[in-house]
């Protein structure tokens, strides 16, 4: 009988469980009921794990994204993407240039060359009136002695089996005289402004045999590859750009050890120690040398022009106390490795990259592997501590169930895929971001085919496309047209240019004026062949594969045969993209925020493994890509990107057609956080910034405990 009844009361009791669970259980509109400590943790998700916590070695995602928080870099950038100081509170870029002093040479007179002889002229030479702005830049023009330096020369050489060595070859230089220019600003021009005292062909025919000394016997094969270096290792002219940073004072690491020069300087050679593998290695390989001038100053010297170069100093600076030679020795000794193991041990290999220790916002506790990272906020961070006390990543690899748990209040934001952005824009508990990122997708042409080989052809095959219909079907109107080879929300993009028209009878009757003309079976044919080809793309990717079957359709309707097919990424690239053995391709590129445009369009970058698969050439682009990344006005840097952008744009090597948009959700509750000086808080809403980055000011970011009224 009594267990009759307890039977009977069983369902009773649940159901008065569940009852009164309705009003204890927290919902998505109440996540911090009993618990308030969620208010001020801000949790992210993330596909995938990160691999390294050290910001010169890691090359993934989920690590960048943790690494940003707990280091930080001499400069960053603002909402504006503009350069502003960090651990570094203000810099100046000046140079030094150099001309050799050519002995036996002839001044375009006849007069033999001095160095004495040289000052004059060129100093007469600034002197004219025509050079009053170059003029007021020059601080000081000097002589300089000669000198004798030792370089050792590193060249890669292969075995009889084709396996790779560094063979390092010492050599001595005699350095003769040499004119000395101070300059307050860098001026790429300033050799062409003086050419005129020298002879244009003051630059060619150096005999270098004079000047270089090899120091040891080497093979024949290596001499030719050597001497290939000399023009660099004693150049004629030479320009030498100068960045000093003036360092903040009183910035500690996390673990308390106060930040200085030599940090800064131990990180520049930490990435150039070929040992550590960094893959930061090409962003510093412009630097001639780091100078520690005191504790709080650097001077960073560059052996040549590059003015994209200063953007490097955005990447997190390492601790020097923790991972110096010292501090390596003793992890050794501490984990007791044996003689093999010490003789191969690298940063890489030390315990600091599972538990870092930086100068940013947030300090590392924890990181249990493919579950989740946390983070704390620093509460000794120079700018103060953030809103959010903590942060953590966790690792979801399904995207839906990353929106489940973003619908259940577990995660903070979701990146909405396009499809599903109608869904959240205008639902009352969320704001939502469709913002623009550096990225644009194209339809890549190969220049080097007969076929594209015609601006007039590549130019008609774009105005056969309605690149509507990829906004409208295919990203659901996430996506904005593009025109050229520029991120949009950057001021290298000519915003004034227009896109091409969607014209398909404009665009037959340029393949009629290049001689194209529809057969009996509506083909476009000229001299009996057809105009086919194949359009590929990587598989896996249905946003490209879509696009292909959109622009097979409407090149048919006007004569153009194409066939589509997709290849597994790594065949993609290896057999069709790095070889140049294709047609046509869809693709998609993730720019940088700087002008440089060097490795995508410069005709040098043309060849098998280079980024300009689609072998664009063009000498007036070729020009403006050098002027830029050799250009510190940044106004001149703009006029010249505009031209840069209408060249390509006119060219057409690609149909540009869009710029994808990123749509981040957030709980509404999530707001900037202003504290005055009363300790009185305000709330303002989230906004985007130019760069498309909502977090800019993440660190202001808290959740309330309830829905703000804006």
């Amino acid at each position: 009988m009594t267990i009759k009844r307890i039977l009977l009361f069983i369902p009773f009791i649940l159901t008065v469980f569940l009852l009164q669970s309705y009003f204890w259980v927290p919902t998505y509109e109440n996540q911090a009921a009993g618990n308030p400590n969620r208010l001020v943790t801000y949790i992210e998700g993330s596909a995938a794990d990160a691999k390294i916590l050290n910001p010169i070695l890691n090359a993934d995602l989920p690590s960048a994204i943790i690494t940003n928080h707990i280091f930080e870099g001499l400069l960053d950038l603002d909402e504006d993407l503009k350069l502003r100081g960090r651990l570094a509170t203000d810099w100046a870029i000046t140079e030094k240039a150099y001309l050799l002093v050519r002995d036996p040479y002839r001044f375009p007179d006849g007069k033999p060359v001095t160095g004495q002889e040289l000052v004059r002229r060129l100093t007469r030479r600034l002197a004219h009136r025509s050079l009053a702005d170059v003029r007021s830049h020059v601080i000081s023009i000097r002589l300089l002695p000669p000198e004798e330096r030792s370089e050792v020369v590193s060249l890669v050489v292969k075995d009889e089996d084709g396996n790779p060595s560094i063979e390092s070859i010492p050599l001595s230089i005699n350095v003769p005289e040499r004119i000395e220019f101070v300059l307050d600003h860098v001026d790429q021009d300033l050799f062409r402004y003086l050419a005129p005292v020298v002879g244009e062909w003051y630059w060619d025919d150096v005999s270098y045999d004079q000047y270089v000394s090899i120091q040891s016997e080497i093979a024949p094969e290596l001499q030719v590859a050597l001497e290939a270096k000399f023009p660099e290792l004693l150049p004629v002219s030479e320009h030498n750009p100068h960045i000093l940073f003036h360092l903040r004072k009183g910035v500690r690491f996390h673990d308390g050890h106060e930040f200085d020069a030599g940090d800064v300087k131990f990180t520049y050679d930490a990435i150039m120690d070929s040992k550590n593998l960094s893959p930061r290695t090409s962003n510093f390989e412009p630097i001639k040398s780091v100078e520690v001038v005191d504790a709080h100053t650097v001077n960073v010297i560059y052996k040549r022009l590059y003015s994209p170069a200063i953007d490097a100093w955005t990447m997190g600076i390492l601790p020097e106390h923790l991972l110096n030679q010292e501090a390596m020795n003793q992890e050794m000794q501490e984990r007791e490795l044996s003689e093999e193991a010490q003789t191969n041990f690298g940063m890489r290999d030390s315990l600091f990259n599972r538990q870092p220790i930086g100068s940013g916002r947030f300090q590392f506790v924890d990181w249990q592997g493919d579950e989740f990272i946390q983070l704390q906020r620093y509460e000794a961070y120079w700018d103060g501590p953030a809103e959010y006390h903590e942060y953590y990543m966790r690792v979801i690899p399904d995207l839906l169930t990353q929106e489940m748990e973003f619908l259940s209040g577990a995660i903070d934001y979701y990146v909405a895929q396009p499809h599903q952005v109608a869904r959240y824009k205008d639902a009352p508990s969320y704001q939502s971001f469709s913002s623009m990122g550096f990225a644009y997708t194209y339809i890549g042409y190969n220049n080097r085919k007969p076929l594209f080989a015609e601006a007039k052809i590549r130019r008609a095959l774009g105005m056969a496309v309605n690149v509507k219909d990829f906004l409208k079907y295919v990203v659901y109107g996430e996506g904005k047209r593009t025109t050229g080879p520029y991120s949009q929300n950057t001021e290298w993009y000519d915003q004034t240019i227009e896109p091409l028209p969607y014209d398909p009878q404009r665009a037959l009757e340029l393949f009629e004026e290049m001689g194209w003309r529809k057969n009996a079976d509506g083909w476009l044919e000229k001299d009996g062949k057809l105009f086919e080809f194949n359009l590929i793309t990587n598989s896996g990717n249905p946003i490209r594969q879509n696009i292909m079957t959109i622009v097979q359709n409407a090149w048919k309707k006007i004569g153009v045969k194409c066939r589509t097919q997709y290849f597994e990424w790594t065949v993609f690239l290896k057999d069709f993209v790095n070889t140049g053995e294709f047609d046509a391709v869809v693709l998609g590129w993730s720019m940088d925020i700087n002008p440089d445009l060097y490795q995508i369009w410069h005709s040098s970058q043309a060849g098998p493994q280079q980024l300009n698969f689609v072998g664009y050439r063009n000498p007036r682009a070729d020009e403006l890509i050098v002027r830029i990344r050799q250009e510190y006005n940044r106004d001149r840097q703009r006029e010249f990107a505009h031209q840069l952008h209408q060249i390509i744009h006119d060219d057409q090597p690609y149909t540009f057609l869009y710029a994808p948009l990123t749509t981040l959700v957030l709980d509404k509750k999530i707001v900037l956080v202003d504290k005055g000086k009363d300790g009185v808080e305000t709330y303002s809403k989230i906004y985007p910034t130019k760069s498309g980055d909502v977090s800019v000011y993440f660190h202001k970011w808290r959740k309330l405990a309830f829905t703000p009224d804006f």
